[in-house]
């Protein structure tokens, strides 16, 4: 057949009716929500929102015709069709018109340089070619369910024949999706990252000094602890450097972290923690800190650096790595594997830390990001530890999915913002974000302190998929200060824009969206572990010289990070 006749073919077999409803799914798509885009990422969104109102447009006009609800006149569906095409294309050109200005206004928030355009007509052939590919797969999968009900015709009626295609059409394209496209990705993803966890790298060499991790007189050999590992145990502030910013005498501090090589199975790898922390003796120091990191392993050491500074370098963490993956495709493929290994490094180090006379240990506290906040929450049992408490937690960035995060947010006092909640009394839980906490400072304490450090500009933490149905609370006036104004909630396409959110909410500069500030877990940790010889003033340093130090050292941390806040 001439490509030209099959190209026009092609065209006019398109739905009426879903063009115009993907085109307003198109148009709804160029709105802003809570990260800035690029035209790859907004030209793929808005067409694969165009796609889904296609099909979502062609299933209504089919269930019309289903259900033989009465039809309009050929002369009233062409007037019809006419005019309220007319009425996408305007919204269309419209919207594309506006698309720099909302990217402007979750930049401004930001304190991002503005762009002088969106790229409307990139973003259109990327949507374009997404949507025929998209296309493409819909009409394959209709092709396909069609020979099916035709097979089965011969022996049930036309309609069950119809639902039968449909149902194993959908059972063998999840089939082939699942078992051989995202299994086929899966292990090429996971060799990859199990092999960037092995690298070496010389800016990093092994320890010398016995008391540190990794050197020759550890329990845990420098090649197994992983690349996130290397990199947590060499890094830190030392006691000469500590000293001079505080203005006092100041320690080492121990940081304990084991390999996802060292041993076969989480609790074999919890007792080796354990042990080379009782080596290092980091139950001798005056804070304890069990870490759950991220995927692939990364600890944020904007959270690390701040506590020790903090406390003078009086400070031990424990930690150890679940995963070779990033946070997003470990929680996908190995969601089981971060809780088992937090809740077995817990159970070790709680377990002795309790042995301990009550006035000589210190204080025991966990900390986690993004995944390893959602885990940690998962570690510590409240019945196993309700007759002898932590000190407390600070969990930043939690996903959606925490489930204590979750239920205190929908428990919240009335009045106070889903961004920003507050709970009960603020005697247990309290929530902090750029700005600091929501209650004054001398509010008391209860015998445990919990701080959930988070930015409202994170769809990490603030995804849901009843977006796609419900507009949620944290888009109720007033909003977060990082937050565009010009954000609007539209079915199913709100939650498409956030799940896009989520997979760069790195990409954005420090103190916004997933990547967190050390100013911010300045204040954090001040509240959690209750710290008072330090003067507003001398924070106020503390918070600029690591600011600084963090900033200037931020750009080449992402770029060589794949898991860099998740």
């Amino acid at each position: 057949m001439n490509p030209a006749r099959l190209i026009r073919r092609q065209l006019l077999s398109l739905s009426g009716v879903g063009l115009m409803l993907g085109a307003l799914f198109f148009a709804a798509a160029l709105t802003p929500t809570l990260i800035p885009r690029s035209y790859l990422t907004q030209g793929a969104l808005a067409g694969g929102c165009f796609a889904i109102g296609y099909f979502a447009g062609i299933l209504w006009r089919r269930l019309w015709h289903y259900l033989e609800l009465p039809e309009p006149s050929a002369r009233t569906r062409s007037i019809a069709n006419a005019l309220a095409a007319a009425v996408c294309l305007l919204v269309v050109i419209v919207f594309l018109w506006r698309t720099a200005e909302w990217q402007n206004s979750i930049r401004a928030v930001m304190k991002m340089a503005p762009v002088e355009t969106a790229h409307p007509f990139k973003v259109c052939i990327i949507a374009l070619i997404t949507f025929v590919v998209l296309l493409a797969l819909g009409r394959l999968f209709a092709l396909v369910a069609r020979l099916l009900a035709a097979r089965t015709r011969r022996l049930v009626p036309r309609k069950v024949a119809n639902v039968i295609g449909v149902l194993v059409a959908g059972l063998l394209f999840w089939s082939i999706a699942s078992n051989v496209l995202i299994r086929t990705a899966f292990n090429l993803l996971d060799s990859s990252f199990r092999e960037l966890d092995a690298l070496q790298e010389p800016e990093r060499p092994q320890p010398t000094a016995p008391d540190r991790t990794g050197s020759s007189a550890s329990l845990v050999k420098w090649k197994e602890l992983g690349r996130m590992g290397r990199r947590f145990v060499a890094s830190g502030p030392t006691a000469a450097e500590i000293g001079p910013l505080t203005g006092g005498p100041a320690q080492n501090p121990v940081r304990v972290y084991v390999g996802l090589g060292s041993r076969d199975t989480a609790q074999a790898r919890a007792r080796l923690a354990l042990d080379e922390l009782k080596r290092q003796h980091g139950f001798d120091r005056k804070i304890l800190i069990v870490i759950t990191p991220t995927g692939t392993g990364w600890i944020d050491p904007a959270a690390m650096d701040t506590v020790e500074y903090l406390h003078h370098g009086d400070v031990a963490s424990v930690a150890m790595q679940y995963s070779y993956l990033n946070s997003p495709l470990s929680l996908l493929f190995q969601p089981e594997y971060g809780a088992e290994a937090a809740r077995a490094l817990f159970a070790e180090i709680y377990g002795y830390w309790t042995t301990l006379p009550r006035d000589k240990r210190p204080k025991l506290y966990l900390h986690g990001l993004s995944l390893g906040a959602m885990n940690s929450e998962k570690s510590a049992e409240l019945f196993e530890t309700i007759g002898d408490p932590i000190a407390g937690a600070l969990w930043s960035g939690p996903p959606f999915e925490s489930h204590i995060w979750r239920s205190v947010t929908a428990n919240r006092n009335p009045g106070s913002p889903a961004w920003l909640p507050e709970f009960r009394d603020s005697r247990f839980v309290r929530f902090m974000n750029q700005n600091g906490p929501t209650v004054p400072p001398d509010t008391p304490w209860g015998p445990m302190r919990v701080v959930y450090l988070q930015y409202a500009s994170d769809a990490i933490t603030f995804f849901a998929y009843r977006d796609a149905y419900q507009a949620p609370d944290w888009m109720n006036a007033p909003r977060g200060p990082d937050v565009s104004p010009e954000l609007r909630w539209y079915p199913i396409v709100t939650m498409l824009q956030l799940a896009l959110d989520m997979a760069v909410a790195t990409a954005t500069p420090m103190g916004f969206g997933h990547v967190y500030a050390p100013e911010h877990y300045v204040d954090a940790w001040v509240a959690v572990t209750d710290v008072s010889d330090w003067s507003a003033e001398a924070l106020a340093r503390l918070k600029e010289q690591l600011a600084a130090k963090a900033r200037k050292t931020s750009a080449g941390d992402a770029d060589d990070d794949p898991d860099r806040g998740g």
